[in-house]
Order: structure tokens, then C-alpha cells, then sequence
């Protein structure tokens, strides 16, 4: 391994200097794992040895360029690095092998922790020091190998369940760099842009583009990969069907998660899904996609199916073996009447981005819906024997929380990254009313602007100290003196309909008295 992968490095060493053609690199790389596969490296996740042969190859080399991709802000390809490193030597350190036979493996991997840390030191944001194509590459060879050694062994003995068990535990403590490589190669398949070609199109530059910094930025993607190593660890501790919910809960979140940073515009070239794509499928993949919105009854077949499995298992406690075929015999039933309360109620119709109380008003109807009419029907064909009523009194609370938060996501993702963005100018709204609310909206929705609402300044005194859409009613005129100089306040916005020019040229007074560069405005609403 150490042979190959100082192979890796002179490639990547190679590549910084003279700056090789993306298809000689991949060519060497391709030479230097099968080399390795030589050597007796191998994946044994399948019965057939050319299988594993050819998957063990594309593994490494998967891997390898994942890292390197991952490569594109301070610190975030060592960082996740050494996060993944530490799941994997978690996992080998578990693992069923004897201190003996696993020492060699935990040796090199607490080897290869040190090296990574050291270096992250230096390299985190804001980075002295950068470790250019033959590190990112080096980096994610060594764990590509590392995650190989011992799968022969834990594959033996077990069930499809628990092979799946095992070739998923690698995949989810490598699977940040798996994610964002396979989400930037299909955003750029997407917009016909070769895969090899560079860009600021990555998860990070997408969260830095909608307001992170770039160190948030990589925080975010660090704790994701935390998330995804002990995800991988619960299941190795959990029961299968225990860990698998745990595992759907946490990819459904990722879902909506890179769904949102997908939304994010950084190509000038419009997209083969498009009104103006090119290609015979276009107008078929439109259809499908957006008007018939297939996404989202597949999303919610899974969401029920999610709820209602959770219902069960909690129910009985994680053990419904007992219960298995009834669970299977209804399931049909919940999802059928589930999705056609979905389709009369109207949840179809609705944008997710506009989601409000009166969509939540019209979720729980649906939801209580579908989940009477399953009862009624099973009623009448069972009698009910053998069903449990606390089953789908907590289906109703699971699936009424799925489906609020999935049709919320992109709401609160919004909502969560407006309050944390700072960047722009302190900004004060005179008037906390329905203008001043619009006010609000406006400065939260359009970036252009600049502005960061610190919070609002009314002249009624019983909402001072309450909070208005999560801002604060911070005093009235005679505190505003205090309140500019305290929050560092850049600009104030009047809100009022009536009296609005003078209250204006009141403020400008007072802060022009003051010493204070604060900018005042006026709202006004024209509809042309």
C-alpha cells in the first residue's frame, strides 16, 4: 500500500509541476491501483472475483479523485479527511478481528491521523500552507485502501441484510467527498459542461455563494461528515432495522440539504431540463418532473413508508418480527390511502417555497385522512385483529412532522442561513406594523440590498422587549440614540403610511446631532 500510494504522490507531484491532461492522470492512476490489486487488495463485496476486481479498482480510484475535488477551500479535504479517518480507524478498532491480525492496520491509520492533523494545523482557514494534488490524492488512496483491508472477512457468514450492512459502512464514513463528487459531476452533466473542467460550482462554493463564509462553510461540510461516520458506527451497535431508519432519516435530511445548494445559480448556461434544452427527452423530463411532480409522490411513498415502519417499531419496541406480515399485509393500504388524501386534498398543488400556516392547516388534513381511512378499510377486511390502534395514532404524529418539514426544508434553510448571514449593514425599521413587516421581508429575501435587520423601533410601548418574526422590538424614538450606537446601526428605514416624511426627517435630525453616519430611507409601496 505505502509502495502505491508514494506512486500516487510523485503522480499528483507530477501534475503540480507540469500540470498533466485530466486522461494521463486517470491513466496513471488506474496503473498504479491495479498494481495494488497485485498485490492482493481487493473489495469482497460480491461472490464473483472479477466483480470485486473491477470494483476494488474503481473504488480506489473513485476515492483517490474525490479528495482531490474535495480539495477547493482551507482545510476542507484534510479536515474530512482526518474526520473519516478517525470512523475508519473506529471501525477497524471494533471490528471482529484479533489485535494481531487488525495491529498493522491501526498502526498506519493512527500514522496517517497524526500526519493529517499536523498538517491541518497549518492548513485550516486561513491557510499558510497547501498540499496541491499529490497530498489530495495521496490522502484519499491511503484511505481507499484502508477501508478494503478486512471487508473480505466481515462479508463471511452473513445474509444479504448484512453484506449490505458491510459495503454500507465504508460508503458512509467516505461520504462527503462521494456526495460532492457525484453531485458537481451530475450539475455539470446537467448544464453540458465537462466533469474535468474546474469551477466554483462545489457544495462549499454553493454555501458560501448563498451567504456562508468559506470557514462556516467547511464546518458544515465537517459536521455532515461526523454525522456520516457515526451513522456508519450505529451500525455496527444497532439492529439492522433500528440503523436503517436512522440511516433514511439522515439521507432524507442530506436530500433536502444539497436540493437546496442545487437551487443555487453558478452557471451562465441554462440547464437540459430547461424550456429551451436541446434534445428529444427535454419536454418529457419537464413534464415529469415539474408539472406531474413525480419527485414528490416518490418522496412521500418513502416518507410513509418511514413513518409507518417507525410506528411499528416503536410500538413494539424494536422487535416486530411477530408482527412482520401484518405490518406488510397494511402497508399497501396506508400508502394508497395515504397518497390519494394527498392528490383530493390538494397537497400536490402547493410550491414548497411559499409553504405557510394555511399549507400546514391543509397537511393535517390530509394526514389525519389518510390515516382514518387505512383504519376503516382494515376494519372491515380483518375486523382489526391483530392491529394496534397506538400504531396509527403514532403514524399520524410521524407523517404529519415529515411531511411539514419536507414541504418546509427549503423555508428553513432559508430562514436558518438569513439569520446567521451578518454580512451587510445594521439596519434599523421604524415602525414594527405590517409595513415594517414588509419591510422586513424584503431585506431578508433580496441580498442585493446589503442589509442585516438588527431589529425594530416602534412608538407602542407594550411590544417593546417582544419580538417580531424572531427580531426584537428593541425601544422607541427617545432610545434611539442608544440602540444606533449599541447595534453599530448603518441605516434606518422608516415604515409609516401616515406622518412617514416627517418621522423621517425627525431621525435624520436626531443622528445628524449625534455625530452618526446613518443613512435614512423611507418605505414606500407602488404598484404600477
Amino acid at each position: 500500500m505505502m509502495l502505491c500510494a508514494s506512486a500516487i504522490f510523485a503522480l499528483g507531484l507530477a501534475d503540480d509541476i507540469f500540470n498533466m491532461d485530466p486522461q494521463h492522470k486517470l491513466a496513471g492512476q488506474i496503473i498504479i491501483t491495479s498494481i495494488l490489486m497485485f498485490f492482493g487488495f481487493r473489495l469482497g463485496w460480491v461472490d464473483s472475483k472479477t466483480v470485486n476486481l473491477f470494483l476494488s479498482i474503481l473504488w480506489v480510484v473513485g476515492i483517490t479523485n474525490a479528495f482531490n475535488l474535495l480539495d477547493n477551500m482551507d482545510g476542507l479535504s484534510a479536515g474530512t479527511a482526518f474526520i473519516c479517518g478517525v470512523f475508519l480507524f473506529l471501525w477497524h478498532f471494533m471490528g471482529p478481528q484479533s489485535l494481531v491480525s487488525g495491529g498493522p492496520i491501526l498502526l498506519i491509520s493512527a500514522a496517517y491521523l497524526g500526519a493529517i492533523l499536523g498538517f491541518l494545523i497549518y492548513n485550516f482557514n486561513p491557510a499558510s500552507i497547501f498540499m496541491g494534488d499529490a497530498g489530495s490524492l495521496f490522502i484519499g488512496f491511503v484511505l481507499a485502501c484502508l477501508t478494503m483491508t478486512g471487508t473480505s472477512r466481515q462479508m463471511g457468514g452473513g445474509g444479504f441484510v448484512h453484506v449490505l450492512s458491510v459495503i454500507a459502512i465504508p460508503i458512509l464514513i467516505l461520504f462527503i467527498p462521494i456526495l460532492d463528487t457525484g453531485f458537481v459531476s451530475f450539475m455539470r452533466k446537467l448544464f453540458r459542461r465537462p466533469i474535468s473542467q474546474g469551477g466554483r460550482d462545489h457544495s462549499s462554493h454553493r454555501m458560501v455563494a448563498i451567504g456562508f463564509s468559506e470557514k462556516k462553510a467547511v464546518l458544515v461540510l465537517y459536521a455532515f461528515a461526523v454525522a456520516s461516520g457515526l451513522v456508519a458506527l450505529a451500525i455496527r451497535y444497532f439492529s439492522i432495522w433500528s440503523s436503517l431508519i436512522v440511516t433514511v432519516f439522515y439521507l432524507l435530511f442530506v436530500l433536502f440539504f444539497w436540493i437546496y445548494l442545487a437551487k443555487v445559480k453558478v452557471y451562465p448556461e441554462e440547464s437540459i431540463i430547461s424550456n429551451n434544452g436541446l434534445g428529444v427527452f427535454t419536454p418529457v423530463i419537464v413534464e415529469i418532473t415539474y408539472r406531474r411532480r413525480l419527485f414528490e409522490v416518490l418522496l412521500d411513498l418513502i416518507l410513509i413508508t418511514v413513518a409507518y415502519y417507525t410506528a411499528y417499531f416503536l410500538r413494539f419496541e424494536g422487535s416486530i418480527g411477530k408482527d412482520l406480515h401484518m405490518f406488510l399485509n397494511s402497508l399497501p393500504i396506508v400508502i394508497a390511502c395515504q397518497i390519494l388524501s394527498f392528490y383530493i386534498m390538494g397537497v400536490y398543488r402547493g410550491l414548497w417555497e411559499s409553504t405557510g400556516l394555511r399549507d400546514l392547516i391543509g397537511y393535517i388534513k390530509a394526514v389525519t385522512v389518510g390515516t382514518v381511512l387505512p383504519i376503516l378499510i382494515l376494519l372491515t377486511i380483518y375486523r382489526f385483529q391483530s392491529f394496534s390502534r397506538a400504531v396509527f395514532a403514532i403514524y399520524w404524529v410521524l407523517m404529519l412532522v415529515l411531511i411539514s418539514l419536507s414541504r418546509l426544508s427549503f423555508r428553513l434553510l432559508d430562514e436558518g442561513i438569513r439569520k446567521g448571514n451578518k454580512k451587510g449593514k445594521a439596519t434599523l425599521i421604524y415602525g414594527a406594523g405590517v409595513g415594517g413587516q414588509m419591510t422586513m421581508k424584503e431585506i431578508e429575501a433580496n441580498r442585493d440590498l446589503g442589509l442585516v435587520l438588527v431589529g425594530f423601533v416602534d412608538d407602542n410601548p407594550r411590544i417593546h422587549g417582544r419580538k417580531i418574526k424572531g427580531y426584537p422590538v428593541l425601544g422607541d424614538q427617545k432610545d434611539l440614540k442608544k440602540i444606533i450606537k449599541k447595534h453599530k446601526v448603518k441605516e434606518v428605514i422608516v415604515s409609516f403610511k401616515e406622518n412617514g416624511l416627517e418621522k423621517k426627517k425627525e431621525i435624520r435630525s436626531l443622528c445628524a446631532n449625534m455625530g452618526a453616519e446613518v443613512e435614512v430611507k423611507q418605505m414606500k409601496l407602488i404598484l404600477s
